[in-house]
C-alpha cells in the first residue's frame, strides 16, 4: 500500500508531500509543518492500537490471521469521525472472513444485484462485491471478465492466464473469479460430499451403529449414527454435536449421556465405536448403565486413534464415497465438519483426516473442528469390517 501511495505522489510532482520509505510514511508538509500523514501499519492488532484516523484502509483482509485489527480500528472510527474501508478477495467457506461477509449481506437494508456485481448497504456499512455467481461457469471467460471490471483485464488475457500450466483451479476460482474456495488440501470436495446426499432418512426404530468422538474442553463431542440397509448401502444420519464451554471447564458428562439416550430412543443403538481412552467411564455407562437409571446397553468397540487406524478410516471412507456406497442425510453439522477437514499426507504416501489448523484460538476453533467426521469414519470402518460386502444381509443385524 505504501508503494501505491508513493507512486501517486511521484506522478503528481507535488512537492509538499514527503515520502519516507524507511518509516513507511508519507507526510503532508505544505509550509515545512506536518499537517497530515499516511502511515502504514502491519496486519497485527497488537501493533495497531495507537491508530487514530480520518480514513483507514485495510488491504487483503482475507489474508489476516483474524479480524481483530479490523475490529480494533472500527472501534476507533468515531474519535475523528473517520471512515474505514477493507479491500479483499474471497476467503475459505466457513472462515471468519466469509462468515462476516455473510452477516453483512443478511443485515443489509438495501441489496441490489447486477450480473456479477452485488451492492449491500445498511445505515453504517456498504459492501461492493464483484465475483462469478455461485454455480456460474468459471471457464466462461466472458463471465469471468464481467467479474473483473478493470479495463486492462480482457477475456483474452484471462484465457491466457487460465491456460498457464502453473494455474490451479482453486487459485483461479478464489483469486480471479472471486468465489469462496476451500484449500486444495481439503480431504473431501463439495462435489464429492454433496453428490453423496440422500433424500432418505434412517427409519425410526431401526437399530443403528453409532460413532462417538469424545472431547471435553475445546473440541466438540460428536455422535454420528450409521444405518446399513445393505452392506453396500451405508447411510450416515444427523450428527449430534456438543460444544464445551471453552472457558477452561469441561463439558458436563450428564449432557453427553442425555444426548446418547435421545439418539437411542429414536433408533436403538446396538454398537458404539469410540476411543475409550478418552472416556472410560462413559464407555462403561453405555454398556452397563447405573442402577435405577435409564441405560443403553450397547456393545462398545474400542477404536484407538493410532496412525494405522486413521489411515484405514481415511481409505475406507474415501473408497465408499467414490463407489457410491456411503450416503448421508445432508445434516449441516456433519457437513461443516467434513468440509473443514484436510488430507494430511504421511511420509509413505498414506493419508489421514486432519484439522486445518492446530490453533485453538476462539477465532479458529469453529474452523478446525472435524469431530463429526472422525466419529463417522470410525463407525464406518468398524461396521464395514464387521459386515463384509460379500455376506448376505441375513448374516448381520
Amino acid at each position: 500500500m505504501f508503494r501505491q501511495a508513493e507512486g501517486f505522489v511521484q506522478r503528481s510532482e507535488r512537492t509538499e508531500f514527503k515520502c519516507l520509505p524507511g518509516y513507511r510514511r508519507i507526510e503532508y508538509k505544505p509550509n515545512g509543518v506536518v499537517l497530515g500523514r499516511i502511515q502504514i501499519f502491519a496486519a497485527d492488532d497488537r501493533t495497531g492500537d495507537g491508530a487514530i484516523y480520518t480514513l483507514a484502509l485495510v488491504d487483503e483482509l482475507h489474508r489476516h490471521r483474524d479480524l481483530r485489527l479490523y475490529r480494533t480500528w472500527t472501534g476507533k472510527r468515531n474519535k475523528r469521525k473517520g471512515q474505514i474501508g477493507a479491500i479483499s478477495t474471497r476467503g475459505e467457506p466457513g472462515g471468519e472472513f466469509e462468515v462476516t461477509l455473510k452477516n453483512i449481506r443478511q443485515s443489509a437494508t438495501d441489496v441490489s444485484l447486477d450480473g456479477t456485481f452485488l451492492r449491500a448497504a445498511s445505515s453504517r456499512l456498504v459492501l461492493h462485491e464483484w465475483g462469478v455467481p455461485e454455480g456460474g461457469d468459471v471457464e466462461n471467460m466472458a463471465l469471468v471478465k464481467a467479474a473483473n471490471p478493470l479495463s486492462t483485464i480482457t477475456s483474452e488475457t484471462l484465457a491466457e492466464k487460465r491456460a498457464s500450466p502453473t494455474m490451479t483451479l482453486g487459485y483461479w476460482r478464489r483469486f480471479v473469479c472471486n468465489m469462496p474456495t476451500r484449500s486444495e488440501d481439503s480431504a473431501i470436495t463439495e462435489a464429492e460430499w454433496y453428490g453423496a446426499k440422500s433424500d432418505d432418512e434412517i427409519p425410526e426404530g431401526q437399530p443403528i451403529w453409532l460413532g462417538l468422538d469424545v472431547a471435553w474442553k475445546w473440541d466438540t463431542t460428536a455422535a454420528v449414527p450409521l444405518w446399513m440397509s445393505d452392506p453396500n448401502l451405508r447411510l450416515l444420519g444427523p450428527a449430534t454435536i456438543l460444544v464445551p464451554p471453552r472457558d477452561s471447564t469441561s463439558l458436563d458428562p450428564d449432557e453427553v449421556e442425555a444426548a446418547l439416550l435421545a439418539i437411542n430412543e429414536r433408533n436403538p443403538i446396538h454398537t458404539v465405536v469410540m476411543d475409550t481412552s478418552r472416556a472410560e467411564q462413559l464407555a462403561s455407562w453405555i454398556e452397563k448403565g447405573r442402577p435405577d437409571e435409564p441405560t443403553i446397553g450397547a456393545r462398545v468397540i474400542d477404536w484407538p486413534q493410532t496412525i494405522p487406524q486413521e489411515v484405514l478410516e481415511y481409505d475406507q471412507f474415501m473408497e465408499a464415497l467414490r463407489l457410491g456406497w456411503l450416503k448421508h442425510t445432508g445434516d449441516s453439522g456433519l457437513t461443516a465438519h467434513v468440509l473443514n477437514a484436510i488430507a494430511k499426507v504421511l511420509p509413505r504416501g498414506d493419508a489421514i483426516f486432519e484439522r486445518p489448523s492446530q490453533s485453538r484460538s476462539a477465532q479458529m476453533q469453529e474452523r478446525r473442528v472435524i469431530d463429526a467426521l472422525k466419529a463417522a469414519s470410525m463407525v464406518h470402518s468398524a461396521a464395514t469390517m464387521a459386515v463384509p460386502a460379500e455376506e448376505p444381509i441375513a448374516a448381520w443385524g
